[in-house]
């Protein structure tokens, strides 16, 4: 536990790089972290990207405006939110379920599960449907207390932008207790960056790029500056 504290605590934006390849199975590691993170209803509603040939490389940077971390890193890896994997998703843990000793009970109940949540997370053509279950959703709230469900594109999108960023962090802390470092960068332009990585706009948000590789020597990282805790935290 003390070893992933410390990587957590320790762990820096760092700016600039050094010139180094980062091995494949350094990078599975990195990328298994990210996929183990937590998601809503275990939908993984993410992909990754992970850039390092130069090519491809030096191009996302240049649509990463250019930044130092962007050009000087050994990879670049571009987090998308992706809505449009949601119903294959959900096919590939009901076909693993079945195979996997799960009594007919549990299976059949995350099927009835999955089914209400494909029509829940349904918006439907030109968010008609999305408008039609927000208004269902905001009468019945009116006498019994719940929650809202991702109604419209934009919800869902947002949706799956939460568990995108549970699995940054998780890639970013398993790249620090590896030996790497990263950058988390928002600096981008997001229209042609999808466009370079053949994303659809009606299914993916690119959600940050991170910049990996091994701080270079030549970086001096400035002190770090934190809030303290009882400017953070609320105790009832």
């Amino acid at each position: 536990m003390s070893e992933i504290l410390g990587a957590l605590l320790h762990r820096r934006a760092v700016k600039a790089f050094e010139a180094i390849e980062i091995p494949q199975a350094l990078r599975e590691q990195v990328l298994e972290a990210a996929r183990h993170a937590p998601s809503s209803f275990n939908m993984q509603p993410y992909r990754f990207f992970w850039v390092e040939s130069s090519s491809s490389k030096a191009a996302a940077a240049k649509l990463c405006l250019g930044q130092m971390p962007a050009a000087t890193a050994s990879a670049l890896v571009v987090a998308v939110a992706d809505i449009g994997s949601l119903a294959a998703t959900s096919q590939a843990q009901l076909e693993w379920m079945c195979t996997s000793g799960f009594s007919h009970t549990k299976i059949r109940d995350y099927e009835r599960t999955a089914k209400i949540g494909r029509i829940l997370f349904m918006p439907g053509p030109f968010g008609v449907f999305g408008a039609v279950k927000w208004t269902i959703f905001r009468l019945v709230n009116l006498w019994k207390t719940m929650g809202m469900p991702p109604v419209f594109r934009q919800d869902l999108l947002k949706w799956a932008t939460k568990s995108t960023s549970l699995a940054c962090e998780n890639l970013m802390i398993a790249a620090e207790a590896l030996g790497l470092n990263t950058c988390p960068m928002e600096g981008f332009d997001g229209r042609r960056l999808s466009r370079f990585l053949g994303l659809s706009t009606r299914y993916h948000e690119i959600v940050m790029v991170i910049a990996i590789g091994k701080k270079s020597p030549a970086y001096a990282e400035p002190p770090q500056w934190r809030r303290p805790l009882d400017a953070t935290v609320t105790v009832l």
